[in-house]
């Protein structure tokens, strides 16, 4: 049955991406308003059954009202000196609302590496599990006071979706200070119409996302569609929507046509599936030849090296890879049997020949198709 605004009106359990945008006062500090109407929402949906988790954006600007700062920090510890001091500012403020509908908040602070370690990431899911459980609203945000490149999740419409996926979440709403997805920049184009209903699957959408950035945040439109593709993978439908719209929360929650619903393409992913698939950090390439894309894609096999034609990276076992046809697309990503020198070695190998190349007993998969999850075809 398809998702309609109707049927997740009845939805249980709902991730809310609030923007930079949307927290601060175009720079001047939190909107205290904004957050106070929020919280006021979302207590009237706990009321009504629904399970909130709380993605929001603003420590890094709130910092640097607080700094007194009037430009993004681009040196690394000066960016992650705004989020330090900001984060005091932003949490505080939600839990003052919180607490006046007698609501507990919990802060969730996250980073690649508690995605990428399967133990860290179960942790996680079972903290965010037990404080819905309790009632409790956790915050969740990035831990820019620590993130470097290496561990950064990139931007806190990720960072909502993965929360959609360690969860299991119904919905993925985003707010944001646009209307919803439309089908050409309404900057550009004065007539482009808003998208109210978009399937995942309609390779018409990423060309109508814009990568515009805002000065405060570093998501554009293209970065909320991609969190949708993220949120699908556990089934979760995706609604855009403009947060400073009275009540936004609770229309969305009446089934109102308000912003952007984009529905699901396919079936659930599988658990340990989506905690492959949301792992951003690559640490290695390896191209396939055509047959070996074939099998990955048709027959939903594992990938042996016999199909390999080069692998590149500096990559252990066990590490994630991505895995390219020979004209540079990418076609799925997984966990590796080999690290890059003996993956080097056993290149274009048949299974019988893998033992003699490498001088002792190995797997026959490069990458086995339980740790291999296919790319998103768009």
């Amino acid at each position: 049955m398809p998702v309609t605004r109707q049927s997740l009106a009845a939805s249980q359990r709902w991730i809310i991406k609030v923007g930079s945008s949307l927290v601060t006062a175009k720079g001047a500090g939190l909107d205290a308003q904004a957050i106070a109407d929020w919280c006021a929402q979302i207590a009237q949906l706990q009321r009504s059954g629904v399970e909130v988790v709380l993605v929001s954006s603003g420590a890094v600007a709130e910092g640097m009202a607080r700094l007194g700062l009037k430009k993004r920090p681009s040196v690394l510890y000066d960016l992650q000196a705004a989020a330090a001091v900001g984060q005091m500012g932003l949490v505080r403020a939600y839990e003052v609302e919180f607490e006046k509908h007698g609501i507990h908040a919990a802060q969730i602070l996250l980073t690649h590496d508690d995605v990428a370690d399967r133990q860290r990431y179960l942790n996680a899911r079972g903290t965010l599990n037990s404080l819905l459980a309790s009632g409790v609203v956790p915050v969740v945000n990035e831990n820019d006071t620590v993130s470097t490149d290496e561990i950064r999740l990139g931007d806190n419409d990720t960072l909502g979706a993965l929360t959609a996926n360690l969860t299991h979440a119904d919905l993925l709403v985003i707010l944001t200070d646009q209307e919803g997805l439309f089908d050409a920049d309404p900057r550009e184009v004065p007539q482009a119409k808003l998208v109210s209903v978009g399937d995942l699957s309609d390779e018409r959408l990423l060309a109508m996302a814009g990568t515009s950035k805002g000065e405060l945040g570093r998501g554009g439109m293209r970065t909320k569609l991609t969190a949708a593709y993220t949120a699908a993978r556990s089934g979760a439908a995706t609604i855009i929507a403009h947060g400073r719209k009275p009540d936004v929360l609770m229309r969305i929650r009446a089934g109102e046509d308000i912003g952007t619903l984009l529905r699901p393409a396919r079936g659930v992913m599988a658990a340990r599936k989506r905690w492959i698939a949301g792992q951003l950090q690559s640490r290695g390439r390896l191209t396939l030849d055509d047959g070996a894309v074939r099998v990955l894609r048709e027959r939903g096999g594992s990938l042996l090296p016999v199909g390999v034609r080069s692998a590149e990276g500096h990559f252990m076992r066990g590490d994630l890879v991505s895995c390219y046809s020979l004209d540079g697309v990418e076609i799925a990503r997984g966990l590796v049997n080999y690290n890059i020198d003996d993956a080097q070695r056993i290149l274009g190998a048949k299974t019988d020949d893998i033992t003699q190349r490498l001088g002792h007993a190995g797997e026959p998969e490069l990458i086995h198709r339980d740790n291999l999850v296919l790319c998103e075809s768009r």
